[in-house]
């Protein structure tokens, strides 16, 4: 192993109020090495991200490039010069094309002037380097997400980086594209750039990383080489010992609370249901959509039962969740909810008919960033919590209501009153989960809940679903993962639109799954 540092950071500390993110952590980059950083939501692993970046100062300890101090915190364009960065939300800009965004900040000039020509000529060469049919001239807003991805890495080669952060960069990738993706990282890796792979899946760091760093609390609590750990070894550093994923529990809120929330359901559609008739009806449902078309779809869901829908992301999944919780309209077919047809992509009427959402991506659809963990978790039964005449909506009253949410999903805050914004990504996805229970739905939509979770959060997360159902709720739950089907009744495969397959949920054949999802057999 290489003995050089492209990059170190060394005693970092920093805090936010009263919640220490870092604590003392030693961090280093090899050129020719790819390190994974791994830990649970809340560990720190964004907060060192944004310091390796240059976008936050540390309180305490140093960041140094090939031995040298880094460039102030807040230095753009001195740091570009010494580090990319690839976040798992996307940075390009879609109304430019990719030849602007692979020179964001940097454009070829001639004589005070733009030079467009080699611009163009400039981003084929370096696109050209990735294989990749990308149209340099083409805006990037009509790109797929893998090709956006192509994009970011497209900026960070052109711009000679020799240090690259991959934040979550497979969060929203298909298998396949995940393994052309790996290619192009090795690539780098075998040209001598330093990488830092931070993901949840554990599987991917064993297969693309070198060495592994975890942190837990923000501290480091174990750093090797890959090849010397077992998965087991990163779960026991993540977790320190306390109760493992598989039997972790959920604790349910008091039923004040779901007393409180309960769903409000319009009655002329709970008159025409039985306790045994399908909570939820897709009848003939196609639609055509950026998101996957759908082609006369059909499906039901009983009241405490979860269904599972699995697929390639292009295959339909997020089409069908958006369009069964009223977020997306069909072009032939219905949605019955209680007995009663919805109106197409009408989301007030879905929630008046008692259908709670967890949207495939928070920061669009599940949260309000600038509002607390409270507000959000509450923000659906604000009517249940009101009091007086003039329905005075009192601060305590939703403090009190969010308490039993943020114990039982286990979140990591300073308080409730903190901003959304300010937490990790899986407790931003906790929040939003929260406020999709917290009326207590007869039907709920999930679309991939547990993406960028940690394991042990994922799990809390999952079991949260299947305790809805066991209330009575019928669930939904679309995705691409199959580890979101533990708790599944049944599991319904998508291929092209199209529902290829149908297994039973428990023990799952995953080979034959993944078979059924790829279209190899059905």
């Amino acid at each position: 192993m290489t003995t050089a540092t492209a990059v170190a950071a060394r005693g970092i500390h920093k805090s936010f109020g009263s919640t220490r993110a870092l604590r003392g952590v030693d961090l280093a980059l090899a050129p020719g090495r790819c390190l994974g950083l791994v830990g649970r939501n809340g560990a720190g692993k964004s907060t060192m991200v944004s310091i390796l970046s240059g976008l936050q100062r540390p309180d305490a300890g140093e960041v140094t490039f090939d031995g040298e101090p880094a460039p102030p915190a807040g230095a753009v364009h001195a740091w570009r010069e010494k580090i990319a960065t690839v976040h798992q939300h996307s940075m390009i800009v879609p109304e430019l094309t990719v030849a602007e965004n692979v020179f964001l900040g940097r454009l070829p000039s001639r004589r005070g002037r733009v030079d467009w020509s080699s611009v163009r000529a400039d981003a084929r060469a370096v696109l050209g380097e990735w294989g990749t049919a990308v149209d340099a001239a083409g805006l990037c807003r009509d790109l797929s997400v893998e090709q956006r991805q192509i994009v970011e890495l497209a900026r960070a080669v052109a711009a000679g980086t020799r240090v690259l952060l991959l934040d979550e960069p497979t969060a929203a990738l298909e298998h396949d594209a995940v393994q052309r993706l790996f290619a192009r990282v090795r690539q780098l890796v075998d040209s001598g750039v330093a990488v830092l792979y931070i993901s949840h899946h554990l599987e991917e760091v064993f297969d693309i990383c070198d060495d592994v760093a975890v942190l837990r609390d923000g501290e480091l609590v174990l750093s090797a080489p890959t090849i010397a750990l077992r998965t087991d070894d990163l779960v026991n550093a993540m977790v320190h010992g306390t109760t493992t994923p598989t039997t972790t529990t959920v604790a349910t809120p008091p039923v004040t609370v779901q007393n409180l929330v309960a769903p409000e359901v319009d009655s002329s559609a709970s008159s025409s249901s039985s306790p045994t008739s399908a909570v939820l009806e897709v009848r003939n449902l196609s639609v055509a959509s950026p998101n996957g078309d759908l082609s006369g779809v059909s499906l039901s869901v009983r009241p405490g039962e979860s269904v599972g829908v699995i697929g390639l992301i292009s295959s339909g999944v997020v089409t069908l969740g958006r369009t069964a919780a009223g977020t997306q309209k069909a072009d032939e077919g219905d949605i019955v909810v209680g007995g009663r047809t919805l109106p197409p992509g009408d989301r007030a009427a879905a929630l008046k008919a008692g259908v709670g959402y967890i949207p495939e991506d928070r920061r669009m659809a599940g949260f309000v960033g600038g509002l607390s963990i409270a507000e959000n978790m509450t923000m659906s039964v604000t009517d249940q919590l009101s009091a007086g005449k003039f329905g005075i909506l009192g601060p305590r009253a939703v403090i009190e209501a969010a308490k039993p949410w943020a114990e039982s999903l286990a979140l990591v805050s300073s308080s409730l009153k903190q901003h959304v914004d300010d937490l990790s990504g899986g407790n931003q996805q906790k929040v939003t989960v929260a406020r999709a229970l917290a009326r207590g739905p007869r039907l709920l939509v999930a679309i991939t809940p547990t993406r960028g979770v940690d394991v042990a959060s994922k799990e809390l997360l999952l079991q949260a679903l299947r305790q809805a159902a066991d209330a009575g709720a019928g669930v939904l739950l679309a995705t691409d993962e199959l580890d979101d089907l533990a708790y599944c009744d049944r599991v319904l495969v998508l291929v092209r639109g199209r529902i290829a397959a149908e297994r039973p949920g428990g023990e799952l054949d995953r080979a034959a799954l993944i078979a059924a999802i790829e279209g190899v057999a059905a």
